[in-house]
């Protein structure tokens, strides 16, 4: 197996979780990293043991002749960086937003078709177990065809990152087109879009501030609720990103003409809905069970995971990571298509418009400049 050379830059809080994959990765071999802050550079390769640190992203690409680049900087320079990677030859691992608009996320992705290159954006969730067993039993034909998809992400924002983000009215996320949502929403739509038929959907999203503002300044503007309805063909779906229901839920909910699936990505469970078979109070009575046995399966196989040490919170940024590599090393297709990536940038995109329609024409003005 050929030992890839990983570089990263931005070397942010984010950084600190590709660090630790990839050192547990076999066949790959993380050399250098890179922020213009030497600081943050050095200190995150102090930690981790990587053997070069940068503050010149030419210099690092020069020197380190890399086969793979994690771009782990904020979106709006997600673009230009690409461009310096696939000129030095190397592929990239971007995290998401992956740009400010669905126009770059075109030419971020025609850089490296150009260059006979790879990419693929850090969607790691939808390659967590559960999320992997929801592709299985979806491929295995059990809930026949979707008929309705719901998508919820929780927000939490007096945790670590959204303090840091409430904290600091400069904040990169407060620069966004759609702010707080671009940050998060990929994480709703990357799981809706592949369900949908391939048309362009109807999109009609709404959104809200409920905190009160405390601050005087800008952050005091950001909208915090966010919910979507999407229909293409005869598929709907409803997306919500929400920041002050309790406790913080990452679940995706599917309705099928067979059997209809609940996948909670937060306490890692797949299970299939129980439903009332039998008429009469008896057989109401058994629904109950079935779910609970169905839970206690699953709690089982968490078990069994954790006992195999694999059961770490980026467990889907390791399987990611290691189809893309595998893709770099033999040339076969990415683990995300780019059709797909470029469909959830559309939603998005149209979302941004709706719920932003000053700001974000205003953040992306600025942007361009």
């Amino acid at each position: 197996m050929k030992v890839l050379r990983i570089g990263i830059v931005g070397c942010g809080k984010i950084a600190d979780g590709h660090a630790e994959i990839i050192q547990f990765l076999e066949g790959a071999e993380l050399v250098a990293v890179c922020d213009r802050e030497p600081l943050l550079a050095e200190q995150l390769a102090v930690r981790y043991g990587v053997p070069n640190w940068y503050s010149d992203l030419d210099e690092m690409l020069e020197k380190e002749r890399l086969d793979v680049v994690h771009i782990t900087t904020p979106p709006a320079v997600h673009l230009p960086i690409t461009r310096q990677c696939a000129a030095a030859g190397a592929s990239v691992f971007l995290e998401k937003p992956l740009a400010l608009d669905a126009a770059q996320g075109r030419q971020i992705i025609q850089t490296i078709v150009d260059a006979g290159l790879q990419m693929t954006v850090d969607y790691w969730p939808n390659f967590d177990p559960p999320a992997m067993e929801f592709k299985r039993i979806l491929a295995s034909g059990a809930i026949g065809d979707t008929v309705h998809v719901e998508a919820f992400i929780g927000y939490d924002l007096a945790g670590k990152y959204g303090q840091a983000l409430m904290s600091d009215a400069s904040h990169w996320v407060h620069k966004l087109p759609g702010k707080l949502f671009q940050n998060m929403m990929d994480h709703i739509f990357n799981r809706i879009v592949p369900l949908l038929p391939d048309v362009e959907p109807e999109v009609h999203a709404f959104a809200f501030k409920r905190r009160e503002g405390v601050r005087g300044d800008s952050s005091d503007e950001l909208l915090d609720e966010l919910r979507v309805y999407l229909r293409g063909g005869t598929v709907s779906a409803f997306g919500s990103l929400c920041s002050h229901a309790r406790p913080v839920a990452n679940t995706l909910k599917v309705y099928g003409t067979k059997d209809t699936i609940e996948v909670d990505f937060s306490n890692r469970t797949v299970v299939r809905v129980a439903s009332q078979k039998y008429p009469s109070s008896l057989g109401r009575l058994i629904p109950p069970f079935q779910s609970a046995a169905r839970y206690f399966s699953q709690g089982k196989n968490n078990v069994r995971a954790f006992r195999r040490y694999q059961f770490q919170y980026f467990a889907g940024m390791s399987t990611l990571l290691e189809l893309f590599y595998a893709g770099i090393r033999d040339g076969s297709a990415p683990p995300i298509a780019y059709d797909e990536i470029l469909r959830v940038m559309d939603v998005m995109d149209r979302v941004i418009e709706q719920v932003y329609p000053t700001g974000g024409r205003d953040a992306r003005g600025e942007a361009g400049r």
